[in-house]
Order: structure tokens, then sequence, then C-alpha cells
């Protein structure tokens, strides 16, 4: 499982405006990869 920062969460809630759990489990869906989440 890849490492998911902070960082990587709140740079998904600005372009998303999601929540921190929603954001946090789309990363660890997408491996990571903030455009596919």
């Amino acid at each position: 499982m890849t490492e998911i920062s902070a960082a990587m969460v709140k740079q998904l809630r600005e372009k998303t405006g999601a929540g921190i759990m929603d954001c946090k489990e789309a990363l660890s869906e997408c491996d990571s990869d903030t455009d596919k989440a």
C-alpha cells in the first residue's frame, strides 16, 4: 500500500472540495494518483 501524505489529501481537497476521508479513500483506491482520484 502506498503512503498517502497530508499534502496529497490537501491537494485533492482543493481540486474537488471533497471531505478528508473521501479524499483518503479515493487516493488509496487509485494508488495515490491525484489525477485518477
